[in-house]
Order: structure tokens, then sequence, then C-alpha cells
């Protein structure tokens, strides 16, 4: 860890000493981060989310008994321990190498190859932490998280993440397993739009934790300027099941919902050439952050 602390260090260093002209010239997103709005009365559309059978799912089985994700976690005292555990574990079986991807997209493949020396982006930090977090009964989602500049930068306009439900705490949880960060406000864990208000507006306030404790102070701070830049366009799949048996559900034809900026025009490309053409567009955070129980 202290490795990957020190190349997230060095990473931010070199981000604002040396990538003023790549900005300027929109092949990097920008850095400064603005003030955004979201509805919070319900959305009139009848949404809904689907998860996979925790407990029952003979794939989450497979790998939370192979991986020992129970024993791991059975002892600990409360959700929160339980998730800052998965996700150190998440986050600590390969180095990040954010031009390699897996044959499969799914967390068993991606563990097997992880095990032959392979490495994998951000996306499979995600996968992996989600299905470990479903696999010992947590409602865990994998979050894509882009930048407000997304449409007009060549590389760097997106990051992935994850986000699980606590029921001891009532609310959606933003967790980084490539960087093992749990991001918290006066001790209250944080989902990804609280995140970036409290960037902008009580950053003070803000301590990064995981399973160690709290993140040394310099750290917290380059992963503060680096993450904020990705705190803007939010989306996920509605159907969020661990079940290669069954078809995908959606949402009128679209696979996704993105959580899109008050007065914000949608986004329709991403790094100049990817279509998103994939995604039911919402402004309600109330919508985008409902109890998966519901």
């Amino acid at each position: 860890m202290k490795l990957k602390n020190t190349i997230l260090v060095l990473s931010c260093l070199l981000l604002t000493n040396c990538s003023s002209f790549f900005r300027a010239v929109n092949i990097t997103p920008a850095q400064k981060i603005t003030e955004i709005e979201f509805l919070d009365e319900e959305s009139s559309q009848d949404l809904q989310f689907y998860y996979s059978d925790t407990l029952g799912n003979l794939y989450l089985k497979e790998l939370r008994q192979n991986y020992r994700l129970d024993t791991l976690t059975s002892n600990l005292p409360d959700e929160i321990e339980k998730i800052k555990t998965i996700l150190h574990w998440s986050s600590s079986q390969w180095e990040h190498n954010g031009s390699n991807s897996p044959s499969k997209s799914d967390a068993l493949t991606i563990l097997k190859e992880a095990k032959f020396g392979k490495r994998f982006r951000c996306v499979e930090y995600g996968i992996l932490a989600s299905a470990s977090l479903n696999s010992i009964g947590f409602r865990a989602r994998v979050l894509a998280l882009k930048t407000r500049d997304v449409g007009k930068v060549k590389f760097g306009a997106g990051h992935v993440v994850t986000e699980v439900y606590s029921q001891e705490n009532s609310k959606w949880i933003f967790i980084d397993p490539q960087m093992d960060i749990m991001p918290t406000l006066k001790g209250i864990p944080l989902n990804a739009v609280e995140f970036q208000n409290a960037i902008l507006n009580e950053r003070q306030n803000i301590e990064l934790i995981n399973a160690k404790g709290k993140v040394e102070q310099k750290v917290a701070e380059g992963y503060i300027n680096w993450i904020a830049k990705y705190l803007y366009f939010f989306d996920v799949a509605f159907d969020q099941r661990i079940d290669y048996s069954v078809a995908k559900k959606d949402f009128e034809g679209k696979k996704r919902i993105m959580l899109v900026p008050i007065g914000v025009e949608n986004p329709t490309v991403f790094q100049r050439k990817h279509k998103i053409d994939y995604c039911f567009y919402t402004n309600s955070s109330s919508k985008f952050y409902i109890n998966p129980n519901e």
C-alpha cells in the first residue's frame, strides 16, 4: 500500500505541474470543479433496479467460499468495518494497470487471471468489490464517474468505483477499491454526490478512511485533488444481478441510468468517439439513490 500511496501522490503532482498544456487542448480533463445541483423530489418515472439474491446465488457462493470472504468479515462488529475490510481486500489483489482488461468481466475470472500476474483497470476493481460485497449480503453496484468535459477530452474522462448500501446507516456509501479509500464527513460515510459537495463546501472536514484507519493527510489531499474532477456525471446499470442465465433488464430500452446536474446538457459522447446511447438520463438524486430494498 505504501507503493500505491506514493504513486498516487506523484501522479497528482505530475498532473498539477505538467498537464496544463494538455488540458488547454482538451486532451485531458479540466481540474476545476464547480457547484452542481440535483432534484430532491422523486422522478415521475417508475424506475426499477435489480440486484442479486446475495446469499442464494451460486456464483456469489463460489466467490464467497473460494476466497473465504465470510470468514474474513464474520467477526467484525458492524457493516462499515465489513465494507472497509472488503474494500482493502479488493484493493490488494493486484497492482493497477490502466491498459489491461480480463478475458471476461466478472470477479472470478478477474481473480484467477490476477493470480497469474495480470493487472487490471479501475473497472475491474469496481467489479470485484461490488461482487464481493454482494456475496456477503450487501447490495452493491459498480458506479461509473465522468468529468464535465467527458465528450471533449481524448483521455482520462472516466473512473470506476463501487457504491454499497448500508442498512445500519440507511444510505449508499462510496468506496474506491482501486485506491482503498472510503470518504467520510464528520464521521459519516458519503455517497458520490455527497462527496463532491463536501469537497466544494466542507473539504476541511473530510476524512478518508480504510481498514487500517485514517488515510495520511498527504495521500488524502492528493486523492481529493485527483478524484474531484470525476464527480460530475454518475451512471450505473439498472440490472446489477450477477446471473448469466437471464437476460439483463433495462428501462425504456436503456441499460444504465445517468445522473445529470440540473441545467447541464446530457452527455452523448465519451472521449470524442464513443457514443453514450445506453443511458436513461435523470436529474433526480433521490431516484438515483433509491433504497435498494424498496
